[in-house]
């Protein structure tokens, strides 16, 4: 979850590695998008699932007529087995195969910050130089927030060592990827759920009630109804979330909220994909139907949310 506080910017320079333990809270669907899975609002959720999230301006800023030979492109690329369509089951590889990319992609990128002696891992100390070295020295007393500061750096150590399944100090390129994407490793669930909770968690008992599920995800104006969303999760956090029905959600059951088992967000955002797009309803899509519904497609995980690049190094 970022930070809600508003550092000075000397700070924010000092501290600009300090990414992974902050850089967001993991939820179930993190991969895919960060936006509202939700049609009435719009469609970013399935534009980001189709094209990938990082470099979303790059598709907007092309003319349609760029757009769509750029879509035609990709489309090919799906279609693996060279029919002239894309199957669920295509359309489901394509979207996790997006999802490695991001990560290992992401994991090349702060590797090269942070492996200061380039011997191929990452020890703690050479993480927590790079990201707080600045400021170690005194304790972050010359830092405003100190306690926040203080806080990120417990938060980073922790997850470091759930990472760091050998306890030697040291990250393979294995464990960092663990530390920073904690989402795809069972050993880190413990971790996720504990991250959670004292985001959310305002009266430090441990628990998540009503009250503060829902302020972490809306703030009531004065004088403001409650929108039609914040009712359902309301309704969501009684009937679903609180299993046990004693007005918290403890760990167990912030478990089974942000990480829900087996369920495959691929594949059911594959699913909706070609429900949305699927014109004549033969359970699966042509070029045609795909260009059809290009604003639709061309903002989605298939095309890394409108900035994919297509070389031959992007293989499958």
């Amino acid at each position: 979850m970022l930070l809600n506080s508003l550092l000075p910017l000397f700070v924010l320079a000092a501290a600009a590695f300090a990414v992974p333990a902050q850089e967001k809270r993991i939820h179930h669907h993190a991969d895919l998008s960060d936006r509202v899975h939700d049609d009435a609002q719009g469609f970013q959720y399935d534009h980001e699932a189709f094209l990938g999230k990082e470099e979303s301006k790059t598709f907007d800023q092309l003319t349609p007529e760029e757009s769509k030979d750029k879509l035609a492109k990709i489309v090919d690329r799906i279609d693996t087995d060279k029919d002239g369509y894309v199957s669920h089951a295509e359309l489901h590889y394509w979207i996790k195969h997006r999802q490695r990319r991001y990560i290992e992609e992401n994991v090349n990128k702060h590797w090269k910050d942070y492996d200061k002696n380039q011997d191929g891992k990452i020890g703690w100390e050479e993480y927590k130089n790079t990201t707080y070295g600045f400021y170690l020295g005194e304790e972050f007393d010359d830092i405003d927030d100190k306690a926040t500061y203080k806080s990120m750096l417990t938060r980073d150590e922790r997850r470091f060592k759930s990472a760091d399944r050998d306890g030697d100090g040291i990250a393979t390129r294995e464990e960092f990827t663990a530390f920073l994407h904690p989402e795809e490793f069972d050993h880190m669930t413990d971790v996720i759920v504990q991250e959670t909770v004292e985001d959310i968690d305002k009266n430090g008992d441990g628990k998540i009630d009503i009250n503060e599920y829902i302020g972490d995800m809306y703030t009531t104006e004065d004088g403001e109804g409650e929108p039609d969303w914040v009712q359902t999760e309301r309704k969501h956090f009684n009937e679903f979330r609180d299993t046990n029905k004693d007005g918290v959600m403890d760990g167990g059951e912030v478990a089974n909220w942000i990480l829900p088992g087996e369920v495959d967000h691929a594949d059911n955002e594959a699913k909706h994909l070609i429900h949305e797009t699927d014109t004549d309803k033969d359970g699966r899509l042509s070029l045609s139907e795909l260009l059809d519904k290009a604003d639709f497609v061309k903002t989605s995980t298939i095309t890394d949310y409108g900035g994919m690049t297509l070389d031959e190094h992007d293989e499958l």
